[in-house]
């Protein structure tokens, strides 16, 4: 059982930036591949970026390649999610998850998923 926790959404401006983090409880985080998703108003929840429990590879969505950097602390049970050049479409709930199968875009290969943390940017 994992137990995952996010912060650092907020309100920023276009153009602005934001860290979202994400806790773990339990002792098999490293076990994890670890993800970010996210989801606006009307919309289905979309693959944003994630990571690999062993190499730590990296995958992100078209969307957000070179402004988002997905990375994992192990030693702090905790996977971040640096948001630069945020555009106002990048507005919606931010989840973290954590899947023990090798599909880190794929959601339904997902276990276990924190509560969202909302991110809006304004224009």
């Amino acid at each position: 059982q994992v137990q995952l926790a996010e912060s650092g959404g907020g309100l920023v401006q276009a153009g602005g930036s934001l860290r979202l983090s994400c806790a773990a409880s339990g002792r098999t985080f490293s076990s994890y591949t670890m993800g970010w998703f996210s989801q606006a108003p009307g919309k289905e929840r979309e693959f944003v970026a994630a990571i690999n429990r062993s190499r730590g590879s990296t995958y992100y969505a078209d969307s957000v390649k070179g402004r988002f950097t997905i990375s994992r602390d192990n030693a702090k049970n905790t996977v971040y999610l640096q948001m630069n050049s945020l555009k106002p479409g990048d507005t919606a709930v931010y989840y973290c998850a954590a899947s023990l199968s090798g599909s880190p875009n794929n959601s339904r290969r997902y276990d276990y998923w924190g509560q969202g943390t909302q991110v809006t940017v304004s224009s």
